[in-house]
């Protein structure tokens, strides 16, 4: 499993067609230049048909956006653990809010996870949903309120008191789960001001994405936080 170290930006490609196909391969690349040139963690997160291609192309970790409890053998059209890692994955995101799950699933795909040593990002949208899944024990809680997300208004600057009063309420019940934001995060000032109201880290995903220059945009969340 690949080592994750603090801060972390991670990078959902979402299903945009700027990071689709071997798009994704150039743009997972551009993550991994900039993760070398600075010393950061970058986690990237393709869609489930690009894991292999992206795994093997780049030495950053790398995520899938979705998985499923289940065992092999059955359960077409679902995201089987064991597939992730035969895909080169080093974790997975869980509950984005494009893709909501049942509590029980999650807890299900977090205790999956941890027997294929796999690292588990639980997006959650605000901090009572936050504590509830933190009280599941995954790798790391992202809090994204979905009405942000997309926006370009960060939630680090419309709703610090998310951030922080997430913060308070998850370490009330663990105190070693990674604690994340999202939604809206587009420049450094935000990932600046998300780590000072206590997140170790960001989730975004249009900003680089859909950029034009994501080595330019990467590089501009970075440097205030190096």
């Amino acid at each position: 499993m690949d080592k994750i170290v603090l801060p972390v930006i991670a990078i959902n490609f979402k299903t945009y067609p700027q990071a689709t196909g071997e798009k994704a391969v150039l743009l997972a690349q551009d993550c991994e230049k900039v993760a070398k040139e600075y010393d950061v963690s970058i986690v990237v997160a393709p869609q489930t048909p690009d894991l292999y291609r992206v795994s093997r192309a780049v030495d950053i970790p790398v995520f899938a956006q979705h998985m499923d409890p289940g065992e092999p053998g059955r359960y077409t059209g679902h995201v089987i653990g064991e597939t992730l890692v035969e895909s080169g994955c080093s974790g997975t995101l869980l509950n984005h809010s494009e893709n909501r799950m049942q509590l029980a699933d999650i807890e299900a795909s977090i205790r999956k996870a941890e027997d294929l040593q796999l690292y588990t990002i639980v997006c959650t949208n605000n901090p009572m949903v936050s504590v509830a899944a933190a009280s599941l024990e995954p790798s790391a809680v992202a809090v994204e309120p979905p009405e942000l997300i997309g926006t370009g208004i960060s939630v680090s600057d419309a709703q610090p008191e998310i951030i922080t009063g997430t913060v308070e309420k998850i370490r009330k019940v663990n105190e070693d789960v990674v604690i994340l934001c999202g939604a809206g995060i587009s420049t450094g000032k935000d990932v600046e001001s998300a780590i000072e109201l206590g997140s170790q880290g960001v989730l975004l995903a249009s900003a680089v994405a859909k950029s034009d220059d994501p080595v330019k945009v990467l590089k501009g969340l970075i440097e205030p936080i190096k």
